[in-house]
């Protein structure tokens, strides 16, 4: 199957400035079709969601929609799927809510790798309540969080394990189905955070075993919100705060307030630009979406391929090590100069940042502190011509840092 990168970029706008973009592990591009759903959206007649008037109608279609999108998206049932402010905020969320049924004894798992909205959200809950937090270390050496790390801190007691899908940090994809069977045996329930794999690979949530799934759509060319994504059974079985007049039924009962009804529009676009964004074989919508982002995860990893070589030629340290990975690379420069070579690609139109992107455990545990290191992040629409201009830029940072 054929990937045309060139009339998936001539759908970005922004990309008219010229910069080559590779901080989309920070937030993607917008296509011109998600920026017009929301435009059209806000420009509709719009009300809170009802039956009886048109506006009503029109608010409560969206709503509809993006949760159906989102079903496709993940493979989950749309009746699962709750919207919210961000990833972390409906994280805190669930984790007050969680929280409630623990107390002395119990335990969570969270781990080193991942992004701190996946644990502080999880470590600040359990504190509350007077449970234990138990860690699962990655090795720092390979970038490696295995399934066996996690078996090692896991016990009868263990209530909740948190783990990502994909490092944001580093790219790591950990064998999640393995860590989500151990802890199901224990009896613990599994958060998933997918912010940064979504953007990536098919997403099959029941085939991860994530009890909850959460990402973000502007991650993935989408507007900024957040998604979680769970089993409409098992939300029923949780009592959230929420106000008195509000509805009860699920998913409702976890989305605080009136949703942002132009971001889920929005949301809806972004989806059904991912199901287009390859020659896609498929009568559904779902079909389209795998076979679109099989074909954009080979676009993807064969860049990275091209980037990784040239970065062995020069004087810099790539700690994206895991076999299994997003096209995600973290590079350290001697001397801790990641700063200087991001302003340095920055006054050439080249977009790779340094830091440690929240992923703050994650780059202690790697030895760069809080300050982290230059991500090189790739996207749909990163072609060829963005990589030169990538490696002729650090290869010219190198020789002047001589």
């Amino acid at each position: 199957m054929t990937y045309d990168v060139a009339r998936v970029r001539a759908q970005f706008p922004a990309l008219t400035a010229g910069y080559a973009h590779f901080d989309s592990p920070g937030g993607s591009l917008t296509p011109e079709p998600v920026a017009a759903a929301v435009a059209a959206a806000m420009t509709a007649p719009l009300a809170n969601r009802g039956t009886v008037t048109a506006s009503e109608r029109i608010a409560d279609g969206i709503v509809l929609d993006a949760r159906a999108a989102m079903g496709d998206l993940l493979g989950v049932d749309p009746g699962g799927v709750v919207f919210g402010r961000s990833m972390t905020a409906l994280t805190f969320d669930l984790a007050r809510t969680l929280s409630a049924g623990w107390g002395p004894g119990d335990e969570i798992v969270v781990s080193r790798l991942d992004h701190d909205a996946n644990i502080r959200p999880w470590v600040l809950a359990a504190q509350t309540v007077g449970a234990d937090v138990r860690w699962a270390e990655f090795d720092p050496r390979t970038g490696e969080l295995s399934a066996e790390a996690v078996a090692a801190v896991l016990s009868p007691r263990t209530r909740l394990v948190a783990v990502t899908a994909a490092s944001n940090l580093i790219g790591t994809r950990p064998p999640v189905r393995a860590i989500a069977d151990l802890a199901h045996q224990a009896g613990a329930l599994v958060h998933v955070d997918g912010v940064h794999y979504t953007a990536h690979a098919a997403v099959h949530v029941d085939a991860l075993g994530a009890d909850f799934y959460v990402c973000s759509p502007y991650k993935f060319l989408g507007p900024h919100c957040g998604v979680l994504a769970a089993d409409p059974a098992l939300l029923e079985t949780l009592a959230p705060q929420k106000l008195a007049p509000s509805s009860n039924a699920v998913p409702e009962r976890f989305e605080l307030g009136t949703l942002p009804y132009e971001l889920l529009a929005g949301t809806t676009a972004a989806v059904d630009f991912l199901a287009g964004l390859a020659d896609s074989a498929g009568s559904t919508r779902r079909e389209r979406i795998l076979s679109s982002m099989a074909t954009v995860e080979a676009h993807e990893d064969r860049l990275r391929a091209r980037i990784e070589t040239a970065l062995g030629e020069l004087p810099v340290t790539v700690r994206s090590r895991a076999a299994h990975r997003t096209p995600t690379l973290l590079v350290e420069f001697p001397g801790g100069r990641a700063p200087d070579a991001y302003a340095f690609l920055a006054e050439r139109g080249i977009n790779a940042p340094a830091s440690s992107f929240y992923a703050l455990e994650a780059s202690r545990a790697l030895g760069l502190g809080d300050t982290g290191a230059l991500r090189i992040g790739l996207a749909p629409y990163v072609d060829d011509a963005d990589v030169d201009r990538l490696l002729e830029g650090l290869t010219a940072f190198c020789a002047a840092s001589r």
